[in-house]
């Protein structure tokens, strides 16, 4: 079914978007920790759910579940229309121009795998160039090093400057006539930076180039749409758009889905089996071999119909006022570096203390009633860039509100104090 008469931006009526409101609805919110007010700041690792997610998926388990696809029961059929209709609301999130766009993975990673493993298997050989970033996660570096082993491809990564944002002048020397593929996240999983995808995608298109746009961390700060943006694919998963673990998106142009040899073997994804051949589904089922994360489709559609209902509208200058404020309070810390400052930023506060490991910042934060992120992120190649070891991440969602911030810029003075810097 087509969708691109769909208004991809629809909605039920608007929740009341009073942060205070909203942070009804997350019942983990309401807990302490170590005898302190919870202040969740990693929401760039995985956001917490709301009532609504946690009801949708539970009413399923408990009235309507069945397997899909393959009963011709009524509970199955059901089951199955709640499934497609899942499918069906990713697309209208995306603005995609068909639910047959849409793939549903375990995660981000698994999407990304999809398409190497059956499109960049297929279409690359020795020479090609692949295009990333310093930015990127491990999840769109390491499934290019493993076709890069297997078919001689060659990557290239992109410079960013030291506030973090790219460098397109390097961009625009590096993407040419053996570029093949150009991936690269939507947002910094570790800084925030939000990269300029319409420039990157019009610099692959100009050389024919395939491109994949990680949207992991946008989909849950920003209004989506891929018919404008144009990628080949975009991926992104349920847990940080406030849905479950266990279920991801990839979402690809349908010839170029249906051009891809299936990803995995087994059932549902097959037309006809002899023991002399196989022929399979076209997109999206010939991706999703064996029975796929049912509840965890529906929880995610809940997911998206919530976040909707309160509206990027008010969720981007709700997060871009905290994230202001929590910048001007951390850079009035003494000895403290914020890493990634570019103008064009989402929700991520990385940065180190001097003096102190960011896994020991992170542990009196804990204390102090703080969750925020230590280490890494997955970006080995970016804390090699910036030449730090690790960082301390505090990353806002929509449910966060000046206190936490306080609490937060509270706790690094304990740590300062604990620590004695």
């Amino acid at each position: 079914m087509s969708l691109a008469s769909i208004d991809p931006r629809a909605r039920t009526p608007r929740l009341n978007r009073t942060v205070e409101r909203i942070r009804q609805d997350f019942p983990i919110l309401a807990r302490t920790v170590h005898g302190k007010r919870l202040a969740y700041l990693d929401t760039a690792a995985s956001a917490q759910k709301p009532e609504q997610v946690i009801e949708a998926m539970s009413r399923f388990q408990r009235e309507e579940y069945a397997n899909i696809h393959r009963g011709v029961y009524a509970l199955s059929q059901a089951a199955t229309d709640r499934f497609e209709a899942a499918r069906g609301r990713v697309a209208r999130f995306l603005n995609a121009s068909s639910a047959d766009e849409i793939v549903f993975t375990r995660n981000t990673t698994e999407a990304i795998n999809v398409v190497a493993q059956s499109w960049a298997r297929k279409n690359l050989k020795a020479g090609d160039e692949i295009v990333l970033t310093e930015l990127e996660h491990h999840a769109n570096i390491v499934p290019w090093q493993m076709i890069r082993a297997e078919t001689g491809a060659v990557i290239k990564p992109i410079r960013i400057h030291d506030d973090g944002s790219l460098d397109l002048d390097h961009a625009r020397s590096l993407i040419g006539p053996r570029t093949k593929l150009v991936a690269f996240a939507h947002v910094s999983n570790a800084l925030g930076t939000v990269l300029p995808v319409r420039e990157l995608v019009r610099l692959a298109r100009a050389v024919d180039a395939t491109v994949l746009i990680d949207g992991s961390q946008a989909v849950q700060h920003m209004a989506v749409d891929v018919q404008a943006l144009d990628p080949d694919f975009y991926v992104f998963t349920g847990h940080k758009l406030y849905g479950p673990t266990g279920i991801g998106v990839l979402y690809g142009k349908g010839a170029v889905l249906n051009a891809m040899p299936p990803y995995q073997g087994g059932g549902d994804m097959i037309e006809r089996v002899t023991f002399e051949r196989t022929t399979f589904k076209p997109a999206p089922h010939r991706f999703e071999a064996g029975t796929p994360a049912i509840t965890e489709a529906i929880g995610l559609a809940a997911a998206i119909d919530y976040v909707e209902q309160i509206g990027f509208d008010w969720i981007g200058p709700h997060e871009e006022e905290l994230l202001t404020e929590a910048t001007q309070a951390l850079l009035a810390i003494d000895g403290l570096k914020l890493w990634g400052t570019s103008a064009q930023k989402a929700s991520v506060l990385s940065f180190t203390l001097d003096g102190a490991h960011a896994h020991d910042v992170a542990t009196i934060l804990d204390q102090q009633g703080v969750a925020v992120r230590a280490g890494h992120h997955c970006a080995h190649p970016l804390m090699d860039r910036l030449g730090v070891a690790a960082t301390s991440r505090a990353s806002i969602g929509l449910y966060n509100d000046r206190a936490d911030i306080d609490q937060l810029v509270a706790g690094i003075t304990a740590v300062k104090r604990i620590l004695k810097l």
